[in-house]
């Protein structure tokens, strides 16, 4: 599709005519000749003496070279362009921060997969997270691995594949052998400070109660809260455990609710999936629609045909003027 991105200057078209019939002429005066008896001359000859003026008269051809030249010259500046086909980019309006509990108990073999084998709670939530993580494809997604400290594994991004490695290359017990779960929340706000969309989830994975943490993790949900992340909660370790092995349900529970997720538990790689897909259901993805059409820029076509117009026209005018000369 072709088109003018300025057409209003076509307005200008008939500048130079207005210009030719409105402004006054140029005047220039000559020298001349002053003989005796000039009234006696003038009265002889029958005529009435009065200011003259010589007006040079252009060629047909000139006229016409110069209105060509300057209607490639309006159309240049018209800024013609060509339009493609329109592209429709989408880009989604959801930002996730994972959380995922490291400490020591998720190295216990208590998980089963479909077939019944037993499996370390780590490798099974990998696992299932992989999955996960591919099926988020234009979602922002950050992750966030917790034991003793919590740490930015991988900060925001939208390539999927660098995630599932920063996560591939997470091990028990890297962030210490304890649960800073409130901390880990606290950690997943700061990070949604540089998150522009209005949907921001975090999901947090843990099998422990909260032991090391600077910050609780009830009063961190509330600052989730304000600060508009809504929180998803799992747990996978065992609740009739005594200690620090103990996942704290109750916890969780109020840290989902205070912001609006929901709390799951997960006691196999089965169920952890189905919470995963859960999810999803609750929270389904924003998409953001951009479209817009390529343009290519034509302006230099008309330009190089009005020079072109020039060159030949002067060409022409100097080749006729030798040409009287010669004769």
């Amino acid at each position: 599709m072709f088109s003018f991105a300025a057409p209003w200057v076509f307005l200008l078209l008939p500048l130079p005519f207005l210009v030719y019939r409105l402004a006054p002429p140029y005047r220039e005066k000559s020298s001349s000749i002053r003989i005796p008896f000039f009234r006696h001359v003038a009265q002889a000859a029958g005529v009435e003496p009065k200011s003259g003026s010589v007006i040079p008269r252009r060629a047909r051809f000139q006229s016409a070279t110069i209105a060509l030249i300057w209607l490639l010259l309006i159309a240049a500046m018209a800024r013609p362009e060509k339009l493609g086909e329109p592209l429709v980019i989408e880009k989604s309006a959801r930002d996730v921060v994972l959380a995922l509990d490291i400490s020591g108990s998720m190295d216990q073999r208590d998980f089963t997969t479909t077939d019944g084998a037993p499996k370390q709670r780590l490798a099974a939530v990998k696992d299932v997270l992989r999955q996960f993580i591919a099926e988020r494809q234009g979602d922002r997604m950050a992750l966030i691995i917790f034991g003793t400290r919590a740490f930015v594994q991988a900060p925001f991004t939208e390539d999927l594949n660098s995630l599932n490695g920063f996560l591939d290359q997470t091990q028990v017990g890297m962030a210490g052998p304890n649960t800073a779960l409130g901390d880990a929340i606290g950690l997943g706000i700061r990070t949604f400070d540089s998150s522009e969309v209005n949907q921001r989830l975090m999901i947090v994975l843990s099998d422990g109660a909260d032991t090391s943490s600077r910050m609780t993790p009830v009063n961190a949900a509330a600052i989730a809260a304000e600060k508009g992340v809504v929180i998803y909660t799992i747990g996978v370790g065992d609740p009739d455990a005594s200690g620090e092995d103990r996942v704290d349900l109750d916890a969780l529970k109020d840290i989902a609710d205070r912001t609006g997720g929901e709390y799951f538990f997960a006691d196999d790689e089965e169920a952890l999936a189905d919470t995963y897909t859960r999810i999803d259901e609750l929270n389904p993805r924003v998409v953001e629609t951009q479209s817009y059409r390529p343009r290519e820029s034509l302006a230099h076509y008309p330009l190089a045909l009005a020079l072109l117009t020039m060159l030949i026209s002067m060409t022409g005018q100097h080749v006729i003027q030798r040409r009287r000369g010669a004769a």
